[in-house]
C-alpha cells in the first residue's frame, strides 16, 4: 500500500460489548485462525496497522506485540486513510490503487471506508454503525462479519485450515511421530514433537510456530495451531489455536487461548476463549453442552444473546485466575482481573475484579491485583507496561458498580 496511506481497525457499537475481552483489549487483537485480526488485515493491505479506534478508556493500550489504541483526533488527516471494521473478515482487500472517497463493503454492507487526505473521518456514530452509510462508491471486499465472540471460537478449526494453506507450505514429520492422515504438519524453527506423539491431519493441517514443543505422551488433533514457544506437556489437543507462550496439558478442544497463557494441569476445556495471563488451577474444566441440547445463551452488556450454538464453553477475560477444581458453566463470562477459587462452581457471569469461592465473591483490590499480574508476568520475562496499567486501572475503576450491585 502507499506509504502516504494510514490503516486503522475500528471497533463498533457491537465489537464493543464483546465481553469479556473488550474491556482490556480492541477486538483487533483477538484471534482467529492463526492470526489476529489486525494481523490478518495487515497481511491483505500489505501495511502495518497505525492504531485501533475503540473505547476512550483503551487509549493507551500498547502491548509489545500489538498495535496501539489511538484517540481519533490523532489520526494524520494529511494522509489517506483506511479505517476496517475489526469485526470483519475480508477475502481480499486489494484496492487497486483507488486512493478516492469510497465505502468498503461485504455483502454490500459497509465495513470500512477509504478516506481521502483532508476528509474528516466518519461521524462517531456512523463508526459504531456503520451498516447506517449506505452511500457513494463502493469496493466489495467479500468476507464475513463476526457476530460475537462465540462465532470467532466456532470458526477457528477452518480459519486455521485455511492459514496453514495459505501460509506455511513445509510438511515435515520427525522421527518417532506417529502420523494419522495426510494433513499438513508444519514446523516453524526451533519447533519440537517428542518421539511417540499421535499426530492426526485427517481433519486438517497442524502447525507449530518457532519454539513450540509438545512432549509425550500427546495426540494433537488439526486443524490446530500452537503460538511461539508454547509447550504442550501432554494430552488431547485439537482444533484449537494456542499462544503465544502457553503451557497446556489435559483435553482442550475447540478453544482459542490469546497467549500467556498457564493451564498445565489436567481439566477439560472446551469450546472456549481465554484471554492474555490466564492461568488455569488444576483439575479446573467447563461445560461446553447443556443438558437439554439447546442452543446456549451468553452474557453480553446489552441483555444475554442467543449464540445459535449448541456447543459453548466458556470466556475468560485478560488476568483471569481459577483455584484447583473449579467448575465452569457452560457460556460462563468471567471478568477480566477475577480470581476464583474454593473448588465450586462460581456463577455464570463474574464481574471483572472479582474474588471469592462460589457466589461468595468480593471486590479483587486493585493493588494486590497489579502485584500478582506483576508476579505473573515477570516469570515470562515480561512487564506490564505503563499503558496497559492504566488501561488496567480504567477497567477496575469504570466496573467497580457491577461488583457493588452483585
Amino acid at each position: 500500500m502507499n506509504a502516504t496511506v494510514r490503516f486503522y481497525l475500528f471497533d463498533d457499537a457491537r465489537a464493543r460489548g464483546w465481553a469479556p475481552f473488550t474491556l482490556t483489549r480492541p477486538v483487533g487483537e483477538l484471534r482467529f485462525g492463526c492470526l489476529t485480526q489486525r494481523e490478518r488485515a495487515e497481511r491483505l493491505l500489505a501495511a502495518r496497522c497505525s492504531g485501533h479506534l475503540s473505547r476512550s478508556a483503551l487509549v493507551g493500550f500498547d502491548e509489545p506485540d500489538a498495535a496501539p489504541v489511538v484517540d481519533p483526533s490523532s489520526v494524520d488527516a494529511e494522509a489517506t486513510r483506511v479505517l476496517l471494521s475489526s469485526r470483519s473478515v475480508p477475502d481480499g482487500l486489494e484496492l487497486g490503487g483507488r486512493l478516492d472517497a469510497a465505502r468498503l463493503t461485504i455483502g454490500g454492507t459497509t465495513v470500512g471506508w477509504v478516506i481521502p487526505a483532508g476528509a474528516s473521518l466518519p461521524a462517531e456514530a456512523t463508526i459504531l454503525d456503520p451498516t447506517r452509510d449506505t452511500d457513494g462508491p463502493a469496493i466489495e471486499v467479500g468476507g464475513r462479519v463476526l457476530g460475537g465472540p462465540w462465532d470467532l471460537v466456532a470458526g477457528t478449526p477452518a480459519r486455521i485450515a485455511g492459514d496453514v494453506t495459505e501460509l506455511f507450505a513445509d510438511d515435515h514429520a520427525p522421527d518417532g511421530v506417529v502420523r494419522i492422515g495426510r494433513g499438513v504438519l508444519s514446523l516453524g524453527e526451533g519447533a519440537e514433537v517428542e518421539p511417540g506423539v499421535i499426530v492426526d491431519t485427517r481433519h486438517g493441517p497442524v502447525r507449530l510456530e518457532d519454539g513450540a514443543r509438545v512432549e509425550g505422551p500427546a495426540r494433537l488433533v488439526g486443524p490446530l495451531w500452537i503460538g511461539r514457544d508454547s509447550v504442550v506437556f501432554g494430552g488431547g489437543v485439537g482444533k484449537s489455536s494456542i499462544g503465544p507462550v502457553c503451557k497446556v496439558r489435559g483435553e482442550i478442544a475447540d478453544s482459542v487461548l490469546l497467549g500467556f497463557v498457564n493451564k498445565a494441569h489436567d481439566g477439560h476445556l472446551g469450546h472456549a476463549m481465554l484471554g492474555r495471563w490466564v492461568n488455569l488451577g488444576a483439575g479446573t474444566i467447563n461445560s461446553d453442552l447443556k443438558n437439554n441440547y439447546r442452543t446456549v445463551r451468553v452474557w453480553t452488556p446489552g441483555g444475554e444473546e442467543d449464540t445459535d450454538l449448541v456447543k459453548v464453553g466458556c470466556f475468560l477475560g485478560d488476568h483471569v485466575k481459577t483455584g484447583i477444581g473449579t467448575m465452569l458453566n457452560t457460556g460462563a463470562v468471567i471478568g477480566a482481573g477475577s480470581n476464583v477459587f474454593g473448588g465450586l462452581m462460581p456463577p455464570s457471569v463474574v464481574p471483572p475484579f472479582s474474588w471469592g469461592a462460589g457466589r461468595d465473591l468480593t471486590e479483587y483490590r486493585f493493588d494486590k491485583f497489579i502485584e500478582t499480574a506483576e508476579a505473573a508476568m515477570a516469570r515470562r520475562d515480561e512487564a506490564l507496561t505503563p499503558g496497559m496499567r492504566r488501561v488496567l486501572a480504567q477497567a477496575w475503576a469504570s466496573t467497580r458498580a457491577r461488583r457493588s450491585a452483585g
